[in-house]
């Protein structure tokens, strides 16, 4: 393990770090760079204490750290101890969507950069969704269609949520799972369609995700991408309207 630093850079501005936050860096830069894999136990906290030269509560704060980024378990018993996690798809797309919202709240990032990346994302997952679905795949699909003549805003927010995550789960590619989930976790969705001038239309919204379900139905990739697209170009119309944020 490399010996820890007392302080870091972030944008060229030295950034002085807590002792368990440099610990933590160190043990993640060895589960992300391969040297230790999942399921690989960790050094005992005695170990890290006398590797690092820090007392065991600062070490049990590392971990602590690591395990609430899905980056290790801990059990207890004889047997217990600290392991590297198994990735999963849904506890990292969690973490990835911190990030997302902060920089969202911070202004960083516009609905129009969610539009920009959700298209990059999208349209060849929906392809992928055809030529990988299962059957399994399109009931949820078709669970997640909704009546557009629905008052309940949040219900109609859900089901539409709820499509889009299956389409990336369809596509059968775990990362396409972890990349566009956050994109769909937009903490303050209800108030942004809510302030807007021209509001989405969910009788277009619900046939445009029928129209995707029905190429992926026929296993028709190049169909899903064009009704993707189109779809993706309709939401762009909408983020593009006066009031969208």
């Amino acid at each position: 393990m490399s010996e820890l630093a007392s302080e870091r850079r972030d944008s060229g501005h030295a950034i002085r770090a807590t002792a368990y936050q440099l610990l933590a860096d160190d043990i993640r830069a060895e589960i992300t760079s391969g040297r230790l894999r999942p399921g690989d136990r960790l050094p005992t906290e005695p170990q890290l204490c006398q590797r690092s030269g820090l007392s065991r509560s600062t070490v049990r704060e590392a971990l602590r750290l690591l395990a609430s980024q899905h980056l290790i378990v801990t059990t207890r018993g004889v047997t217990g101890g600290s392991f590297v996690a198994h990735p999963s798809p849904h506890l990292l797309a969690d973490t990835l969507s911190t990030g997302v919202h902060l920089m969202l709240n911070a202004s960083t990032v516009s609905a129009k950069d969610l539009i920009d990346v959700r298209e990059m994302l999208e349209v060849p997952a929906a392809g992928l969704a055809a030529l990988r679905r299962t059957e399994a795949h399109l009931s949820a699909l078709r669970a997640a269609t909704f009546d557009p003549e629905l008052d309940d805003l949040d219900e109609r927010l859900s089901a539409n949520r709820r499509f889009h995550r299956v389409v990336a789960t369809a596509s059968g590619n775990p990362l396409l799972e972890v990349l566009t989930s956050p994109l769909y976790q937009v903490s303050n969705e209800r108030e942004v369609v809510e302030t807007m001038d021209t509001p989405p239309d969910w009788a277009i919204i619900d046939s445009q995700h029928r129209e995707i379900l029905r190429h992926i139905t026929a296993r028709d990739p190049e169909g899903a991408r064009a009704a993707a697209t189109a779809h993706m170009g309709y939401l762009r119309r909408i983020v593009d309207g006066p009031a969208c944020r």
